[in-house]
Formats: structure tokens, sequence, C-alpha cells
């Protein structure tokens, strides 16, 4: 299966939260769900997944490895307790959940077990998540460029990240952003939202249309069934080229997520 466009994200979302955003999600044709081991809510979406009687190859799943399970030794076993979690035999994609430059594990080490992950038929794909530019021309010196199937990256109107997209485009490595609508803060901009206004959609729809124009995947959460579902549309809106560099123009570096052990250097 081809990487989707649009997916829903569980990142902070646990127990019963996680199963009632799943359920609703896939009730309403959400196809696509990404987790990670970090989460601690594969058990729970493997409950959602499997009431939902939606056969398992309809669904794209994706999870992540956990940098406490980075070395050879333990990523595929990790890997195995995630399957076990998700009530799946394999999942569409593996990714490497941050690179974690303090601990003591190497890029080569992590990426060849990951490769033997796939090889051994656990992931249909593999790929990364929060690389720069030097990590990524390491990791496709290591597996190759095409089993890398994408990045993901923090991007949202704040923080585009074009040096980053522009070498993962020139690999044909896919994009997936994630936090997206930064924290909700790209929600209550004055030009986000007057784009929106004019339009008769929601400043949310823009944000997220605005991704996929770019031809980004992204993986919004919500637990509000009238979110997901609103969210969901932002796939049929058509936004023109001047609504479109209105929102190139909110470039701002401006950063949510920068755990300082777990992030690289990034590129500026």
């Amino acid at each position: 299966m081809h990487l989707p466009p649009f997916g829903l994200g569980t990142f902070r979302l646990q127990g019963d939260t996680v199963i009632q955003s799943v359920t609703q999600a896939l009730e309403l044709g959400y196809r696509a769900i990404d987790t990670a081991q970090a989460y601690d809510n594969e058990k729970e979406i493997g409950i959602a997944i499997k009431n939902s009687h939606i056969p398992a190859n309809d669904l794209h799943l994706t999870t992540k490895i956990w940098v406490d399970n980075l070395s050879r030794d333990k990523l595929i076993p990790s890997l195995k307790n995630s399957l076990k979690n998700l009530k799946v035999d394999a999942v569409d994609l593996t990714l490497i959940h941050w690179p974690a430059p303090q601990n003591p594990i190497q890029i080569e080490e992590y990426m060849s077990a990951l490769l033997e992950a796939k090889k051994a038929g656990l992931t249909r794909k593999i790929g990364v998540s929060n690389f720069n530019i030097d990590l990524l021309k390491q990791a496709i010196a290591i597996v190759g460029a095409d089993n890398i199937e994408t990045n993901q990256i923090e991007l949202s109107p704040y923080l585009q990240n074009r040096q980053l997209v522009s070498f993962m485009q020139s690999q044909g490595i896919n994009v997936t952003s994630y936090m997206t609508l930064a924290y909700g803060k790209v929600l209550q901009d004055s030009i986000i939202q007057d784009i929106a206004k004019k339009r008769q959609d929601t400043p949310a729809q823009v944000a997220l249309a605005w991704a996929l124009a770019k031809g980004y995947g992204v993986i919004p959460s919500s637990t509000k069934k009238a979110n997901l579902a609103s969210n969901l549309k932002a796939q049929y809106i058509l936004l023109s080229a001047e609504e479109m560099l209105r929102i190139d123009q909110l470039e701002a570096n401006s950063r949510e997520i920068n755990p300082e052990t777990l992030a690289p250097r990034w590129d500026q």
C-alpha cells in the first residue's frame, strides 16, 4: 500500500480516549493510523481496530521504534511486541522515532536492524522520523533511498523546513508532516483565519490543505468526532496560488518539539 496522504495521529492519546478517537475515525473513513511505542497506546489501538471489523489489508498502520530499542538485539523483538499489541502480523510502516544523538547506538546498527525487520516481513516499509539532512544522507548510505519511505518531521506554516524538504524530494523520500497545526497556534493566525473565512472553511482545513497541496502527508489528531470529520474534508480543498503564497510567508522557524537529548542539529 502506498503511503496515504491523510492519516490519524495518536500522540498523547491513551486509554479509552485513543480507543474512542480511532473508533470514530475509522467510522468516518480514516484508513491510516499513526502510533509509536513511546505513545503507550498500541494495545488500545489494536482493540479499536479489532472491534471495527475492518480488514487489516484495508488499513495502513505506522509505528515507531523508541530510542531504548535501537540496538540490534532489541529492535526486532520490540517491533514484534508492537505487532502483538496492535493485533496484526505486520505493520505497513516502521520508523526510527528519534535519532537520539546522545544514545550510544550508532545509526548503522539501527538502520541495518530496521532493514532486517522489513526483510523478515514484520513491516512492509521502513523510514525515519526527526532526521536532518546529514542523518538522512547517512541512512541512505546504509539502506538506500529506496528503503526510506518517509521522514516524519515537524512541519507547519510556522516551520516549513524548506532545506530538508528539498533534499528529501530530491531523493524521492516522502514528507510526512506532524504538528501541522503547531499545537493549535496556526488556528489563531489572522492570515489563516482570513483565508478560512473567505472560503467558508475552517482554519484547520486551510492549514491541512496547504500541506496536502505541497505533497506532504498529514496526521492530525482529535478526540472530537466533528473535528475528525472536518479535518478529513481538507483533502478536497484546493487553495489558490495566492492563498498558498500567503501561507508560505508565515515561515518563522518556530519549533514546538525539540527534546534536548533526542533531537539532531536542525537544518536552518
